[in-house]
C-alpha cells in the first residue's frame, strides 16, 4: 500500500491543507505549495516532510524503520534504526499532531485521525525493541521491561541486559509519551510515561558522600558508569509535566533512597507524586548545572574519567547486594546542541511551576550563548548561520530549538535564534530538495556523488519537526 492509498480515508470532509498533505511525495512535487497562497505553509511543509518520511523510511504495516534512504539512487538501507531513530518518528507526528490540534479547524478532523492512528500503531511497534532484565541498582533489585538500542524479529524478546539499553533512549520516549498523552488523553501512554520514568530514576546515583549528600546523576545506561548530558537533561521537562499533571490530585509514590545518617542503609517513603516529580525535576536540573556547565557557558558531553576505573561496583549492606559509586574525576567531551537545548527547557519549565526567577535567567543566558556558540555566520552562506550537521547534529539542533521555542513567550529576544533556524531550512528547501529530500548540509547541499547522499531518516522527521515548531510559533504569535 502507498502513502496515497494510507492516507484516501483521511479524505473524505477535509480540506485542501489534507488533500496536499495526503498526496505522495513524487505527485506533490508536480504540483508545489507557493507560500503566498497558503496560509499554513509551514505546517504543510512540515505535513510533506512527515509524509515522505513515512512513506520512504517505513515498511506498508509501520513495523520496520530503515535507517537510511537515497533519493538519487531511490535505495533504502537493511539497517534497521535503532530505538532513538524509531523516536523520532512518534515525536514529528506529535508534533503535526500539535499543530493541528492548535488550529481547531473541524475539516482537519479526519487528518487528526489517520496521524493518531499512526501514533499508535508506531507505539505498538515499538514492542520489537522492547525486552526485560533484572537489575540491580543502587537501592534494589527489580525486574524491568525497558527499550533495547536494537531492533528484533519478536515484540518483547529484545536483548536489555547491561549496556544494550540506555537510559536516554528510555527518556526520549518518555518525553513523546507525555506529549502524546496531552493531545490524545488516551490514560495507556501516562501509564508507560510513569512507569519508564520510575525506570530511569531508579537509576539515579543515590548513593552518599563523606556529608551525607547524595553524589547523584544518572549513567548513560545500566551497564555505564560515565554520567552524560543527555542521560539527565532530557528528564527535566517531563518530571515537570508528570508535577503538573497530578498538581490538584492525591496520588501518592513510594521510592527507594538511602539514609544519609549511616550512609547505607536503604530506605523507603512514600510522598505525593506532584512533590516528587518536581523535587527530582530539580535534582536533576541542580547536578547538570554543578557538573556539565563549562567555562563557555554550554554544556559539555559528560563526567569521565573515573577512579580507580570504569568497573561497575557493588556492596553488600545487611546481606543484599547493591550498585555503589564510581567517581568521575571531570568533564569530559565535546558540547553538543541538545545538551544545552534540554536545559533551556528544562530552566523554562521548572520556571512555570516554580515561579523562580532563578531557572528563567539560566534559560535567558543559555539561549544566549548557546546560540553564538554553536551558530556560525556567513560560514558557508552570507548573511546565513550554520549550525553543527555532522554525525547527529541535524537532530540534535532541533532539541535546541524546541528549547528556543519554549522560551521564546519568556524573552522576545528569542525570537531571533529561530527565525534563523527557519531562514536556514527554507533555504534548503527552496534550493536543495530532491524528489522531497533535504541534505544534512542545509545551506552546502548535496554531495557531488549520487552514492553518497544517504539520508538519515530521524534527520527528515527531525525537518518535519521544525516546520510544526515554526508553524506553532506563528499561531501563538497571532
Amino acid at each position: 500500500m502507498n502513502l496515497f492509498n494510507r492516507c484516501k480515508v483521511a479524505l473524505a470532509g477535509a480540506g485542501f491543507l489534507c488533500l496536499i498533505s495526503c498526496i505522495p511525495v513524487r505527485a506533490v512535487q508536480q504540483f508545489p505549495i507557493q507560500a503566498d497562497h497558503m496560509k499554513d505553509d509551514d505546517l504543510n511543509k512540515g505535513i510533506q516532510m512527515l509524509n515522505t518520511s513515512l512513506d520512504y523510511f517505513f515498511s506498508k504495516d509501520y513495523a520496520v524503520m530503515h535507517r537510511f534512504y537515497n533519493p538519487f539512487t531511490q535505495q533504502k538501507s537493511d539497517e534497521k534504526a535503532s530505538v532513538w531513530m524509531y523516536t523520532s518518528a512518534i515525536e514529528s507526528l506529535n508534533l503535526i499532531l500539535k499543530s493541528l490540534h492548535d488550529k481547531q479547524e473541524q475539516e482537519q478532523d479526519s487528518l487528526r485521525r489517520h496521524y493518531e492512528n499512526i501514533l499508535a500503531t508506531l507505539y505498538d511497534n515499538a514492542d520489537y525493541y522492547l525486552g526485560t532484565f533484572e537489575l540491580t541498582s543502587f537501592t534494589q533489585t527489580q525486574h524491568w521491561s525497558v527499550y533495547a538500542v536494537d531492533r528484533v524479529r519478536e515484540k518483547g524478546k529484545a536483548r536489555v541486559t547491561g549496556i544494550y539499553n540506555v537510559y536516554d533512549d528510555q527518556m526520549w520516549l518518555i518525553r513523546e509519551l507525555l506529549e502524546s498523552y496531552h493531545l490524545t488523553h488516551n490514560e495507556k501512554y501516562l501509564e508507560k510515561a510513569e512507569y519508564l520514568t520510575a525506570y530511569v530514576l531508579d537509576g539515579w546515583d543515590a548513593t552518599r558522600d563523606a556529608k551525607g549528600m547524595e553524589h547523584g546523576g544518572i549513567p548513560w545506561g545500566p551497564g555505564y558508569v560515565t554520567k552524560h548530558a543527555c542521560s539527565n537533561g532530557p528528564m527535566i521537562s517531563p518530571l515537570v509535566w508528570l508535577s503538573q499533571i497530578y498538581k490538584n490530585k492525591k496520588d501518592k509514590i513510594t521510592y527507594r533512597y538511602i539514609d544519609a545518617k549511616d550512609k547505607k542503609t536503604r530506605k523507603s517513603k512514600t510522598v505525593a507524586k506532584r512533590d516528587y516529580y518536581l523535587d527530582f525535576a530539580q535534582k536533576i536540573y541542580d547536578w547538570q548545572k554543578n557538573y556539565l556547565l563549562n567555562e563557555e557557558g554550554v554544556y559539555t558531553d559528560m563526567m569521565g574519567e573515573c577512579s580507580p576505573n570504569c568497573d561497575i561496583v557493588y556492596e553488600e549492606v545487611n546481606g543484599t547486594r547493591y550498585r555503589t559509586h564510581t567517581a568521575l574525576l571531570k568533564p569530559i567531551g565535546r558540547a553538543y546542541t541538545y545538551n544545552s537545548g534540554t536545559m533551556v527547557s528544562g530552566a523554562v519549565d521548572l520556571y512555570t511551576s516554580t515561579k523562580n526567577r532563578k531557572y528563567l535567567q539560566d534559560a535567558k543566558t543559555l539561549a544566549k550563548v548557546s546560540f553564538e556558540y554553536f551558530a556560525k555566520r556567513d560560514a558557508q552562506r552570507a548573511n546565513y548561520y550554520t549550525l553543527p550537521y555532522d554525525g547527529f547534529n541535524v537532530w540534535f539542533n532541533t532539541v535546541l530549538l524546541r528549547g528556543y521555542l519554549d522560551l521564546v513567550p519568556y524573552d522576545p529576544n528569542t525570537r531571533f535564534y529561530i527565525d534563523e533556524f527557519r531562514k536556514t531550512l527554507s533555504y534548503a528547501y527552496a534550493n536543495h530538495r530532491t524528489n522531497g529530500f533535504l541534505p544534512a548540509d542545509l545551506l552546502g547541499g548535496w554531495d557531488s556523488s549520487e552514492s553518497k547522499n544517504n539520508v538519515e531518516g530521524m534527520f527528515m522527521f527531525s525537518f518535519a519537526s521544525q516546520w510544526a515548531l515554526f508553524d506553532q510559533l506563528n499561531q501563538h504569535k497571532k
